[in-house]
């Protein structure tokens, strides 16, 4: 669980910083169904698997207890996060998932499954570093990360604010929030420091009970584009 602790260290140090500081694609899309409720993906339980390359641009809608938003992704921006986020969403590890901590002014964090015997496969499931070409400006998805180089894993954050103070420390940004950034901002933000220990291993159930405020994601849908048909000349 030292990776978790880590994780969270890593995010009051980020926050301090950052206090002191203080493109849809066109075309039809394909959608991706929704897990059924109190059930999920058995593909989840093999990260290894989930490999797959990412389409060049993608969008994401999350459906959550405030609203919906959407996420558009362009893989040029960080290909290994991008890889990364399209094999979670297409599996649906995010669905269920709470928004543990937001903190007005800086950023919105989730990414602990809500399923235990899912989180606990993914915690050291981590990914290279991708070099940052994006500013962590408002509204742009990044990973959240340890001091340590290559340690991202599926915690993901949403910025608030200009924080681009956190370029500098290896945050790529992979995406941007395109439609919906005011529900973001709805985004309960009573609960900053919660153990992420305890809602690894008690998952959704766990933060319900405790955490009344808490908002939640209850689906994402993944829609990428449909690849145009062949044009056929005739005779």
């Amino acid at each position: 669980m030292k990776s978790r602790l880590n994780m969270l260290f890593a995010a009051a140090i980020i926050f301090g910083a950052a206090t002191v500081a203080m493109a849809q694609a066109g075309g039809s899309m394909q959608k991706s169904a929704p897990a059924t409720a109190g059930s999920y993906d058995k593909a989840l339980l093999t990260p290894s698997a989930l490999n797959e390359k990412a389409p060049e641009t993608f969008d994401v809608k999350f459906s959550t207890t405030v609203g919906d938003f959407t996420v558009h992704v362009t893989r040029s921006w960080a290909p290994n996060g991008a890889d990364r986020f399209y094999n979670l969403v297409k599996h649906h590890y995010y669905d269920g998932a709470g928004f543990y901590r937001a903190i007005a002014g800086f950023m919105a964090q989730w990414g602990i499954s809500a399923i235990p015997e899912v989180d606990r496969v993914w915690e050291n499931a981590t990914i290279k570093d991708d070099p940052v070409t994006h500013s962590n400006t408002r509204g742009m998805i990044t990973y959240a990360q340890t001091p340590q180089p290559n340690s991202r894993g599926t915690q993901l954050f949403i910025n608030y604010i200009d924080n681009s103070r956190l370029d500098k420390d290896r945050f790529a940004p992979f995406g941007e929030v395109t439609s919906g950034m005011d529900v973001v901002d709805k985004i309960d933000s009573s609960y900053q420091n919660l153990d992420p220990d305890a809602i690894s291993k008690g998952g959704k159930a766990y933060l319900e009970k405790n955490f009344p405020k808490m908002t939640f994601i209850k689906t994402t849908t993944l829609i990428t584009p449909i690849p145009a048909a062949p044009q056929h000349t005739s005779h």
